[in-house]
């Protein structure tokens, strides 16, 4: 799978980078609490690893094990300092097990997707279309139910359509303002449920305060310093993830795989089912149609030296021919009907490349009938 906005996905790896600021990252972890048992959490827009990193740290690093995604080499290398696992790519070029993640922290990059002749590049909806959008179209499923959302973008970005989606898949919504304001992010809290069907007046409610936020009506208040609701519990897991792996690879990556495995080659046999057996020999020595059989199914092949010295290259194998006969038959009324019959024949063809030193013929392809 290539990418699917590659100059778009370049120009926010230079000049789009937003990290979390250091008090809004600290107060957005205080609504955190850990489980009893080991957990996952997923951040698919790294950065340098920072943000996740701490949240590992606020619900116990022994028991928590961090999994990020980050576009930029550069940030890369310094996240997997910090984090257990590390994908360096485009998250739409990776393979993660879904349902895995008891925490999903979005930060995605902001701005509206790039358009090709067929329309917007892998976007899935009917609304305005944007990169914080399609971050989260790719990135909920991998959340799994019960799992906790921390979502944080522009405020403008909190059009009908994605306010529409966060009600219908979270619940215990909750949304804050980002302590420092130059970008007028928004961070949103919620926990993963399966989608609604029907919608309460609760779920009304959240949803216009959420319009109003988005249409600049209403204006958020900030995060507090100290979290006074009840906290959001990260769920423990049941397994790790089966999948976490990107599906293509940069041309460098390429050679550092094959210089970290030394290629195929030490263990080709393995890797091919090739393991060298002992060959048992035949019960009695094979007759000429024996023989003859075995080359022409490529069951035999390979230089082979005559009595008088020829030494020939030899490859044996077997083709379809259709054979055709004709029968006349007389029908009652006097005429004649002409049937067709065509009948399949297997040739065997044995051809062999003349290595003998002295032959007319060195070198060349020889058919043996």
């Amino acid at each position: 799978m290539a990418l699917m906005f590659p100059r778009l996905a370049r120009n926010f790896a230079k000049n789009g980078y937003y990290p979390t600021d250091e008090a809004t990252l600290e107060r957005a972890l205080s609504a955190l609490m850990p489980s009893d048992g080991p957990m996952y959490i997923l951040d698919p827009c790294a950065g340098e690893g920072v943000a996740i990193a701490e949240a590992a740290h606020a619900l116990g690093r022994d028991q928590t094990t961090v999994y990020a995604v980050e576009y930029d080499l550069e940030r890369a290398n310094h996240a997997r300092q910090l984090v257990d696992h590390c994908i360096q790519g485009d998250l739409m070029d990776a393979l993660i097990a879904r349902q895995s993640f008891g925490l999903l922290w979005l930060n995605p990059p902001y701005g509206d997707l790039s358009k090709d002749a067929n329309g917007t590049i892998g976007y899935d909806g009917r609304g305005r279309a944007r990169l914080e959008k399609l971050f989260y179209q790719k990135t909920l499923p991998l959340l799994q139910y019960g799992g906790i959302l921390i979502f944080i973008v522009p405020s403008y970005v909190l059009d009908p359509e994605l306010v529409g989606w966060l009600t219908r898949h979270f619940t215990d919504l909750c949304i804050h303002r980002a302590v420092d304001t130059q970008f007028k992010q928004v961070v949103v809290f919620g926990r993963r449920i399966r989608q609604r069907e029907l919608v309460g007046d609760e779920v009304k409610s959240i949803r216009a305060r959420l319009l109003q936020i988005g249409q600049g009506e209403l204006d958020v208040e900030e995060l507090p310093a100290e979290w006074p609701l009840l906290p959001y519990i990260v769920p423990a897991a049941s397994a790790e993830p089966e999948h976490f792996y990107r599906i293509s690879m940069e041309p460098a990556q390429f050679a550092e795989e094959v210089q970290r495995l030394q290629g195929l080659w030490p263990s080709f046999e393995a890797h091919l089912g090739a393991a060298q057996q002992s060959l048992r020999p035949p019960a009695r020595a094979l007759s000429h149609w024996h023989l003859a059989l075995a080359l022409a199914a490529g069951a035999i092949s390979g230089v082979v030296q005559s009595k008088n010295g020829r030494i020939l290259a030899v490859k044996g194998d077997t083709h379809k021919q259709k054979s055709t006969s004709t029968e006349y038959r007389e029908r009652d009324d006097g005429s004649i009907a002409e049937t067709r019959i065509l009948t399949d024949k297997f040739v065997p063809v044995i051809r062999a490349w003349d290595l003998s030193p002295d032959s007319a013929t060195l070198g060349r392809i020889i058919t043996i009938h």
